[in-house]
């Protein structure tokens, strides 16, 4: 299992991560429909699994977003 880390974050600091993380996802989905273009089977699902790991983590930090 991983080891768990604290980290103490302003408000902006966590929208900046939330931001950056939504754009390397946006680029994972573009790299996986390229990498399914050209048939590379294992590309994509290294894709793919890099961008299930940053929907997770995003979605943990969203929650912590102010409404």
């Amino acid at each position: 299992m991983a080891k768990t880390i604290a980290l103490t974050l302003t408000e902006d600091e966590l929208e900046i991560l939330v931001d950056a993380l939504e754009a390397d996802l946006e680029g994972y989905a573009e790299a996986t429909e390229e990498a399914r273009a050209d048939n590379n089977k294992e590309d994509v699902e290294t894709f793919k699994l890099a961008a299930l790991n940053i929907q997770k983590l995003l979605a943990r930090l969203q929650d912590m977003l102010p409404e």
